[in-house]
């Protein structure tokens, strides 16, 4: 940021000092790159990687999936931003309990302000938008409107001013990142205009490279004041989320996060001008893109094969059932409920007493105590059952998608 005093820096920086919006080309690697036949061979891999997991699960299943998954992938990409907020912590926060300690209630609200979001995004709302930056705008107001007051504030690290975010804004301040200095603040609209076109109305290959490909490229133009990083996350999510239908039960964040030195390095290799007449025609490196770009889908296909491997049928069913049949506080019969909950999808409230065998009383309260365990969820008292995946049981259900804690 200018060390300009504040008032001078903002009339400044607004201004648009005329970058070519060529500076942040490629934007995509084009089809007579010698990178581009195997960057299509991975998205095809990606592609029939995650159809596979989705195709094999019940509807019910993956709508308890992807609220759990809403929780990985908001403590994998607040982790990459140094803030460490425990996916228990998380789920505490999403039934409005909360930490007495201020800095970790802070945490809490982050993390529910980015599930919020990512809810939203799993409802429908990247279809509302005709463009990626309109989209990233509204992302970043809903986000930033979530987020206490002491998390709005940036600091300059030069001179320890103190900044306010507006939530949805762009920055009216120039910004470097590392060695890496942003285009003017005015001169964005143009740029993120540039960016729109790049990659709208792509078909099926080429919006998958392009979902990692405009992961770098929006984190380039750094057009917000804080927050870039999410918002970029959240972005690549919803274009694959889009693109493969992934039911939301997938993300690349925590392959990203346990990956986070060479992901961090790749971003900043991708920063780098073009090196010799063989790397393309733009102003940026081709060859660092393409090496992003695989990398980004190479993560994404690690963490679908780390996915499929824990709902593996028969693995899956045996960790809940085992861990239904070591709870003595449930009633006889819960693993049973569970089991066919797994394997259904969702269990009709009237079919529960003949599926267990058993009279009307006890079928209910088999129900309400798994209710009141989080492990079954209902729409209300006669809505069917259907599974869910708490993140305090993560460790014995789903193994390895959180550190223990």
């Amino acid at each position: 940021m200018t060390k300009k005093p504040a008032k001078e820096a903002d009339k400044k920086a607004a201004e648009d000092r005329g970058e070519s919006i060529g500076l942040m080309e490629p934007m995509l690697i084009g089809e007579s790159s010698r990178h581009y036949g195997d960057l299509v061979d991975l998205a095809l891999d990606l592609t029939a990687r995650s159809t596979r997991l989705k195709s094999a699960l019940p509807a019910g299943v993956v709508d308890a999936l992807a609220h759990l998954v809403r929780a990985m992938n908001c403590y994998y990409s607040n982790l990459i931003e140094g803030h460490d907020t425990h996916p228990i912590d998380i789920e505490r926060a999403m039934q409005n309990d909360y930490s007495d300690d201020p800095k970790k209630r802070d945490l809490q609200k982050e993390a529910r302000a980015h599930i919020e979001v990512q809810a939203w995004i799993d409802a429908g709302g990247f279809d509302a938008y005709d463009s990626l930056s309109a989209f990233s705008l509204e992302m970043h107001r809903r986000f930033g409107e979530l987020l206490p007051d002491d998390l709005l504030k940036v600091e300059n690290p030069d001179t320890g001013e103190i900044i306010v975010m507006v939530p949805g804004a762009l920055r009216e301040r120039d910004v470097k990142v590392g060695r890496h200095i942003a285009v003017s603040a005015g001169a964005l609209p143009r740029f993120l205009e540039r960016f729109d076109k790049a990659y709208a109305r792509l078909g099926r290959a080429n919006s998958i490279i392009a979902a990692a490909a405009a992961h770098h490229r929006f984190l380039w133009l750094h057009p917000f004041l804080d927050g870039n990083g999410r918002v970029a996350r959240l972005l690549s999510y919803a274009m694959l989320r889009n693109t493969l239908d992934t039911g939301g039960i997938w993300s690349v964040a925590r392959g990203l996060a346990r990956n986070e030195n060479d992901y961090k390095q790749h971003l900043m290799a991708c920063d780098g001008p073009r090196r010799n007449d063989l790397d393309g025609r733009g102003s940026l490196s081709e060859e660092a893109l393409a090496s992003f770009v695989a990398f980004f889908l190479k993560t994404s296909i690690d963490q679908v094969e780390f996915m499929e491997g824990l709902v593996q049928p028969e693995k899956l069913r045996s960790r809940i059932v085992g861990w239904a049949k070591s709870q003595s506080d449930l009633p006889p019969r819960s693993d049973q409920l569970l089991e066919a909950v797994l394997y259904r999808g969702e269990i009709p409230r009237g079919e529960v007493a003949e599926l267990l065998q058993t009279v009307d009383r006890n079928a209910r309260r088999v129900s309400s105590a798994l209710i009141e365990r989080g492990v079954l969820v209902s729409d209300s008292s006669r809505a069917p059952l259907r599974l869910a995946f708490p993140a305090a049981l993560a460790h014995e259900w789903m193994p390895g998608l959180f550190p223990e804690k």
